[in-house]
């Protein structure tokens, strides 16, 4: 089999990047021959933080800002040298004017002398002339010998780091980058692995809310949409980008049509889901159009603290999003307090498949869809972690216990988004990003 496992680690594109840059953590075989590896993914624009390539371009800019000087000085000794070969000739017709002294000292003494003291005066410049040249020169002599201190340096880091000049390395990186992103863009679904973070966006608004990105947007379309507390509110701030939403540039206000009820709204595809407030009810909200698309009735579903998460606050229905579409999250009497998944049609809200859990609603802190596959954290408090998983694929569910930092001790909203393939959290008023690890397989032509 020529099938291999690939761990990506995933950073959004906003405050949340790794430091360093490309690394393979590990490599090795699984029993079946296949590779395993570990590899995280950085930034773009990571090339300019590594420190050989750092310190390479600031050698280079040292040399340049060298030979820059070099050329001040060449031109300055250029121009005294001028001035020397202007004294060189006055000095010669000094000469000329001694000799005609000697040859007749009696009856020109007095004229010649007069002369004499003139072309000595016009000789006067040259002393301090000559000593700055004098000094020119030692200073060019001390530039060359730095500059092939620095070339030597400079020859060795080229070596260290594969004799290659900064700008080649550079693209090398970028079109390395480029191709293994495409690469990541054709993976598949990926189990979660691991949860890191959480990195703090901003700190704004009551102890619970919503905050979140559309997973479905374009690359340039980074709007943000803010939705602060449980109940009692009907309006939805949005910001054109995660810049605009950290210094509070609001673009737009909507005021919704009903209030909503709880924190786990989720937009997708241009569109705001969410629960109407005391009711069972999804609404489908479009933000373009401004007005309601659809609205439905989740048959049997608990509502207004019936059935809600451990931390309440009518989250009794939870509304999200994957890489394979729209999803419903709640619990019925009828599969007695357990949780319900529905995959919902995003244009009519109807329920297309529901799989049943045994997992109690009341005892579930938050939960999240990631490639059809629900994950579900025991708490909302300090010591939170992803205690149970239940895969739609295959309709088996399995405990795990995947730990991560709950930084402000109480989690009211937590969502994945596919874009980002990042977790949106509401952290006791602070709006949190969290990275996530997937494990996927990558299968090959070979594979049947």
């Amino acid at each position: 089999r020529s099938s291999f496992f690939y761990v990506s680690h995933w950073f959004p594109q906003t405050q949340i990047s790794p430091k360093e840059g490309w690394q393979v953590y590990s490599s090795a075989q699984d029993p079946d021959g296949r590779c395993i590896c570990t590899v995280v993914a950085p930034e773009q624009n990571l090339c300019s933080r590594d420190a050989k390539s750092r310190q390479l371009r600031q050698l280079l800019e040292k040399v340049q800002n060298m030979s820059q000087s070099i050329e001040v000085l060449n031109l300055r000794t250029q121009r005294d040298f001028q001035y020397v070969l202007k004294m060189e000739t006055q000095m010669k017709g000094l000469k000329a004017k001694f000799r005609q002294i000697e040859d007749d000292r009696k009856t020109l003494m007095t004229k010649h002398f007069q002369e004499l003291k003139e072309k000595m005066d016009e000789l006067l410049p040259l002393i301090p002339v000559l000593e700055q040249y004098k000094t020119d020169a030692k200073l060019i002599t001390q530039f060359k010998e730095e500059i092939r201190n620095l070339s030597a340096v400079l020859t060795g880091i080229q070596e260290e780091i594969g004799a290659y000049d900064y700008e080649e390395l550079h693209q090398r990186v970028l079109s390395l980058e480029t191709r293994l992103r495409d690469c990541m863009k054709k993976l598949t679904c990926g189990k979660l692995m691991k949860i890191t973070g959480p990195v703090t966006v901003k700190t704004s608004g009551t102890r619970f809310g919503a905050w979140m990105t559309d997973p479905l947007a374009s690359e340039k379309n980074n709007r943000v949409w803010y939705m602060d507390s449980y109940t009692n509110n009907k309006i939805v701030r949005e910001y054109k980008s995660i810049a605009d939403f950290v210094s509070g540039a609001e673009s737009r206000t909507y005021n919704l049509p009903f209030k909503w009820a709880g924190t786990n709204h989720v937009v997708y595809n241009g569109s705001l889901y969410f629960n109407k407030y005391q009711s069972n009810i999804i609404i489908k909200y479009s933000f373009d159009m401004g007005r309601v698309l659809a609205q439905r009735s989740l048959e049997y579903a608990g509502f207004h603290n019936v059935y809600p998460y451990t931390w309440g606050g009518f989250s009794d229905i939870d509304l999200m999003a994957d890489e394979i579409g729209l999803w419903a999250v709640y619990a019925t009497n009828q599969n007695a307090g357990n949780i319900v998944i529905s995959q919902l049609n995003q244009d009519t809200l109807e329920v297309m498949k529901s799989w049943s859990t045994g997992y109690p609603k009341r005892s579930a802190g938050e939960s999240f869809m990631i490639c059809g596959t629900l994950y579900v954290t025991n708490s909302h408090l300090t010591g939170a972690k992803v205690y149970y998983s239940y895969s739609t694929k295959t309709s088996t569910y399995e405990y795990t216990d995947i730990p991560f930092h709950n930084q402000y001790f109480h989690i009211s909203m937590l969502d994945y988004n596919a874009r980002d393939r990042a977790l949106y959290a509401w952290n006791n008023g602070h709006q949190v990003l969290f990275n996530v690890t997937l494990f996927h397989i990558i299968k090959t032509e070979d594979d049947t």
